[in-house]
């Protein structure tokens, strides 16, 4: 049995729990709202910004947890510190499904993505 494909941000939302869907609505809301050049899209069966095709952030919804993957190991790299509390990986960290948005860390995640791709 295969696991289902989403055609949608909508269809992926609605397939995870509410709280887990209303924080993963509030960080896309958040950084589009911040940066209105950026768009989101389903890519690898999950919720990507982009800005013209380029990756700048990615969302998943796990059992326990949701990733956020800033498409980049040298922004985690430089973000390391300040990602401390969190569960950090080479190129992705977890946050908590009920997660109270850090506006300035995602801004300063996103201003950092696209410098590197500038």
């Amino acid at each position: 049995m295969s696991a289902a494909k989403f055609e949608t941000i909508d269809a992926y939302l609605a397939s995870v729990d509410e709280t887990k869907a209303g924080t993963l609505r509030s960080i896309i809301d958040f950084v589009l709202a911040e940066f209105p050049a950026l768009d989101v899209k389903m890519a690898w069966n999950v919720p990507h910004i982009h800005r013209d095709g380029q990756y700048v952030m990615g969302l998943a919804a796990y059992k326990k947890h949701l990733t956020v993957s800033p498409w980049s190991v040298f922004v985690m790299e430089d973000f390391k510190a300040r990602l401390a509390p969190l569960v950090v990986f080479k190129n992705c960290f977890q946050i908590p499904v009920d997660w109270e948005i850090d506006r300035d860390l995602l801004r300063d995640l996103v201003r950092a993505r696209l410098a590197e791709l500038a």
